[in-house]
């Protein structure tokens, strides 16, 4: 079963479900262990425990919370099948303030994968502008 559009926008709904709550662990059970970031500055991350990615995603939702964020959206959904078992999501996140307006935004991709528990995150790349 491939990756269907209605799908994956029910997979980033439930992320920014998931972000509202700014939860880290909660935000984590997207993700596999292990997994890999690179991030915009070209730096890479890995983490081999859901635990340490929980870890990273809490101090990212405390530290955009301390910014005035409250929410999140993403826009611009782009979906490459990559077989039955996988795919390739690219989205355009944009944090929000309380009053509605965008604080910052970024395009990121995501390498998912089909797992037991569902779709998951294995791989994501910040695009650089």
């Amino acid at each position: 079963m491939s990756l269907s559009r209605e799908t994956a926008m029910a997979f980033f709904n439930d992320f920014v479900t998931a972000f509202s709550r700014f939860d880290g662990p909660l935000i984590a059970q997207r993700y596999t262990a292990p997994c890999v970031a690179l991030q915009a500055d070209g730096s890479t991350q890995c983490f081999t425990e859901h635990a340490a990615t929980g870890q990273y995603f809490q101090d990212v939702v405390e530290a955009y919370h301390a910014q005035g964020c409250r929410s999140c959206r993403y826009r611009d959904l782009e979906l490459v099948p990559l077989g039955t078992l996988a795919a390739l999501a690219t989205v355009t996140w944009e944090l929000l303030l309380e009053s509605g307006a965008i604080h910052t935004a970024w395009r990121e991709s995501y390498n998912l994968a089909l797992t037991d528990s569902g779709w998951r995150i294995f791989a994501s790349v910040d695009h650089v502008a």
